[in-house]
């Protein structure tokens, strides 16, 4: 998912907001998400594969690293060749 790789970390590794379609991990659930929006006090992530979006509080969100990225796909990719939903 190369795609993903120019949205992953900011440059200098610094803190920054989350902004649409930015990959970023849920430290609270483990999860990797696609942000989708905002809502309230709370980001809008879905899951790389698709999926039902979930709601994480930001100051919980940090940039997905690249290995990240690619774990999550490959689980997805995994999911959805054993007929699974997602």
């Amino acid at each position: 998912m190369p795609s993903d790789a120019a949205t992953t970390a900011p440059a200098g590794g610094e803190d920054r907001e989350p902004r649409l379609g930015d990959t970023m991990r849920d430290t609270t659930s483990g999860r990797v998400g696609r942000v989708m929006g905002f809502l309230g006090p709370y980001v809008q992530l879905r899951p790389l594969g698709g999926g039902r979006e979930w709601d994480a509080q930001p100051e919980r969100l940090r940039p997905a690293t690249s290995e990240e990225i690619l774990s999550a796909g490959v689980a997805a990719a995994n999911t959805r060749s054993r007929g699974e939903q997602l």
